[in-house]
């Protein structure tokens, strides 16, 4: 009886696994199960050799990161891949990747879907090795985080259609990309440099490995969070998620003036889908003063990317009411925009609480390494509103900051704080969301918003 209960589940889950992903194209196998016959190895002198059937890749000290890539480039395609790896080691999986002379002596650079058995747990996730980095850290995504399975075989899935680049873990969407840097490259199994005290040794083992490229077929919508990198663009995921622009990248519909009936006549600049603040004085609301939206919002998913320039300093605020009067900038909860290294307000405040993407004057936020871009170089920034007043700021897909508003700790943070003479701060049902004129050039774009 237990015998044939598992084989009915084992059906149950193969046909549940095939409803999820269209099977339209026709699989062809990447891997002989014999030898290496259509791969070449670059970078790093990892070992890597078939046994029983698998490729099996095993680290080696003094040597850095190895790929052992296909001798064929692939545009559009779906992948997959069953893979075995060392829980004390790291991995990734290369796609729409190159090599070129000419570029970092021909270090292998583009998309890799991480492989990852720490306790970080990015397995799915994308980077863009050598590159641009985190491209889709599973912060975004918690419950793709929960997919990858230690001490066994996992399979991996990548499609790459057009500028969609989507991931799945077990059958679990993991990460969903839209980027359109690199349309085509070679796909590699990657072996992870190791430190000089970690023992060598360490195996990652691949099986089953096959790709479809003709009659391609995406797999149907999932809601999982969205990175889209193609400026004021709103993908197909996005919109069946329910965003929407909030700027729509060329016109000032939709945003008025703080205080207002229009919008500021001067200040403000729009330019090749670049909204900006222009660089006047350095002070708050004394050029075209802050924008805000005409409408108000309660619980939402905000997006947005911004730009920086040397000491500048911005604000994204949620929960206005411009019920406060005309007096400098409106008042609202603030995901901070700073130049923390040349703007002096970084060092004002209270452990850091006005350094870029802290609650402004109230929580400072986590200081990841590589989540901030250099001065100049876009960033991407998020503020999620849930219905029960829990909120998350993402900065480049890591989550640096959560609190909830109206909690104890909330109201002990404001009545230590600028805030603590405008009563209710930030508990409004409704409320504008702002951008700020601080008077320094600061650049948005790919302004998007999701109510919940």
């Amino acid at each position: 009886m237990k015998t044939r209960l598992l084989i009915l589940t084992g059906l149950m889950l193969g046909a549940s696994l095939t409803s999820l992903h269209a099977q339209s194209g026709k699989w062809q196998n990447l891997f002989n199960g014999k030898d290496l016959t259509g791969w070449k190895q670059l970078n790093g002198k990892a070992k890597y050799e078939v046994v029983n059937g698998e490729i099996v890749g095993t680290t080696v000290r003094d040597t850095p990161n190895s790929f052992l890539t296909t001798e064929k480039n692939y545009g559009d395609f779906i992948f997959e891949v069953e893979l075995l790896v060392d829980n004390s080691m790291n991995s990734g999986i290369q796609f729409r990747s190159e090599s070129k002379p000419d570029q970092n002596n021909g270090r292998v650079h583009g998309y890799q879907m991480e492989v990852d058995p720490s306790d970080r747990a990015y397995s799915g996730g994308i980077y863009d090795e050598a590159r641009r980095g985190w491209l889709y850290p599973m912060d975004i995504n918690p419950k793709g985080k929960t997919a990858f399975k230690k001490g066994t075989w996992n399979k991996y899935r990548i499609e790459c259609i057009g500028n969609s680049i989507r991931t799945w873990v077990n059958g679990v969407p993991t990460a969903n990309l839209v980027d359109d840097m690199t349309p085509s490259g070679f796909i590699a199994l990657q072996v992870h440099a190791i430190g000089k005290n970690d023992e060598p040794g360490k195996q990652i083992r691949w099986r089953n490995i096959r790709i479809q490229t003709e009659g391609l077929k995406p797999t149907k919508a999932d809601n999982i969070y969205v990175v889209n990198t193609i400026p004021n663009n709103l993908s197909a995921s996005e919109k069946a998620n329910g965003y929407n622009l909030l700027w729509d990248g060329k016109t000032t519909n939709g945003w008025r003036g703080a205080y207002k009936k229009g919008f500021p006549e001067k200040g403000w600049e729009i330019k090749d889908g670049v909204l900006s603040v222009v660089k006047s004085n350095g002070a708050e609301s004394t050029n075209g003063g802050d924008i805000v939206t005409d409408k108000q919002y309660g619980a939402f998913v905000l997006k947005f990317d911004f730009k920086l320039t040397e000491g500048a300093n911005s604000g994204i605020k949620y929960f206005v009411t411009l019920t406060e009067g005309n007096k400098g900038s409106a008042i609202g909860p603030e995901y901070q925009i700073l130049d923390d290294v040349r703007h002096p307000d970084a060092k004002l405040g209270k452990n850091g609480n006005r350094t870029l993407g802290s609650l402004y004057d109230l929580i400072t936020s986590k200081k990841i390494p590589n989540s901030q871009r250099k001065i100049g170089e876009w960033n991407k920034g998020v503020v999620i509103v849930y219905p029960d007043n829990k909120i998350e700021y993402y900065l480049n897909g890591f989550k640096i900051l959560e609190y909830v508003r109206g909690s104890a700790e909330f109201n002990a943070l404001v009545a230590d704080s600028k805030y603590k003479n405008w009563k209710d701060f930030g508990m409004a049902p409704k409320g504008h969301i702002l951008i700020q004129d601080h008077g320094d050039n600061v650049s948005f774009r790919s302004i998007k918003l999701k109510e919940l």
